[in-house]
């Protein structure tokens, strides 16, 4: 029987559970804790058959961490990691800063043979791959990625951060044509200034760029929902040939599937040399379980 790939979660708020249900239910892994803020300190009762620690450093014999944090705790975990020769997943997602950390972790892990997926959600991640695909198809032309209606996991990440925020939620409403508005709602402490809230909020970097309104509501989790999805749209020219026209669309639990392409990046970081990487330069057979010659037959 081939030896189980041995996955730790690094952090365990809704990704990091998804991601536990996800290796579960993997017949070629198994999860051998949990890295947990508070390590085992009002541990769930779903996490009483595992390790749960503080550190990574506590755990034996892990071959990837999966590192379910906010974007921005990414590198400083993944840096760890990697130097304890553990390979890494990670859904980091500003697009912006993809390259930069993929040359800071492909230098980390290469000097100590490890290997760092990065980027590895659903946008950027899957959709990366389907994006690729398409401009193939049809070299010359214009793609649109329309997100939502739906809630950011990381835009509401990053507004919970501000100081004044106990809570937040920020939806993503699709404009069109790769133009979205950010609708963000925020729950504040007591004595915090919605004014001075809504300036650092509009001045992040998640949300620079588009055209933002913030809301201050009385309690988030009365509007809070995880659905999210995309609609990928390319335009354009094969070979000579215009008019070519191709659409992909998704309606998804956002946390769930986020988890499931870590897991499944996860797997695929087992196969790859020593280095940093994206979903794109991955061979998608990687993703799976499986004998690969059952894989082409079923698939091809």
């Amino acid at each position: 029987m081939e030896k189980k790939i041995r996955a730790a979660i690094v952090g365990y708020g809704n990704i990091g559970r998804y991601a536990l249900e996800a290796i579960e239910a993997a017949p070629d892994m198994e999860c051998c804790g949990i890295v947990r803020r508070n390590g085992a300190e009002n541990r769930p009762a779903e996490l009483a058959g595992y390790p749960v620690v503080r550190d990574i450093s506590e755990l034996s014999q892990v071959d990837v961490a999966i590192l379910a944090t906010p974007t921005r705790k990414v590198e400083e975990h993944a840096l760890q990691c990697l130097a304890l020769g553990i390979n890494t997943v990670d859904s980091f997602d500003i697009h912006t800063q993809i390259v930069p950390l993929r040359r800071s972790l492909d230098k980390a892990a290469k000097e100590h043979g490890a290997v760092s997926i990065i980027s590895a959600g659903w946008d950027p991640g899957s959709d990366s791959v389907v994006r690729t695909l398409m401009e193939s198809l049809a070299p010359k032309g214009i793609s649109y990625t329309n997100f939502g209606p739906g809630r950011s996991m990381g835009h509401s990440v990053a507004v919970r951060a501000i100081e004044g925020v106990r809570d937040a939620l920020s939806m993503t409403i699709p404009v069109g044509t790769g133009i979205h508005r950010r609708m963000v709602y925020v729950e504040l402490e007591e004595g915090a200034d919605f004014k001075t809230v809504e300036a650092a909020i509009k001045a992040d970097p998640y949300f620079v760029n588009d055209e933002t309104h913030v809301q201050q509501v009385a309690c988030v989790d009365d509007l809070n929902d995880v659905g999210h999805g995309v609609n990928l749209t390319r335009k354009g020219v094969s070979g000579k040939t215009h008019n070519q026209l191709f659409e992909f669309n998704m309606r998804i639990n956002n946390p769930a599937l986020t988890a499931q392409v870590l897991v499944n990046v996860a797997r695929a970081a087992m196969r790859q040399q020593p280095g940093a990487y994206t979903m794109i330069e991955i061979p998608v057979i990687d993703y799976l379980p499986g004998d690969r010659e059952e894989i082409i037959r079923h698939l091809v």
